[in-house]
């Protein structure tokens, strides 16, 4: 953690962001927890899965 974190952190005790600015990110959060524990408790849907291999074209 660089010099440039502990300014940041200063700046934010110093403006705390708003509470609703607070809540969205948590929605956030919350909704990437909640599709990781879909993924893995129910698996990841065949419409989303590539068909097939990466291939790389050598000259």
């Amino acid at each position: 953690m660089g010099p440039l974190w502990l300014v940041r952190m200063a700046h934010w005790l110093r403006h705390p962001p708003s509470p609703g600015r607070v809540k969205l990110v948590l929605a956030v959060v919350a909704l990437c927890a909640l599709l990781v524990l879909v993924e893995r408790f129910v698996g990841w849907p065949d419409w989303a899965t590539v068909n097939g291999t990466a291939r790389m074209i050598r000259p």
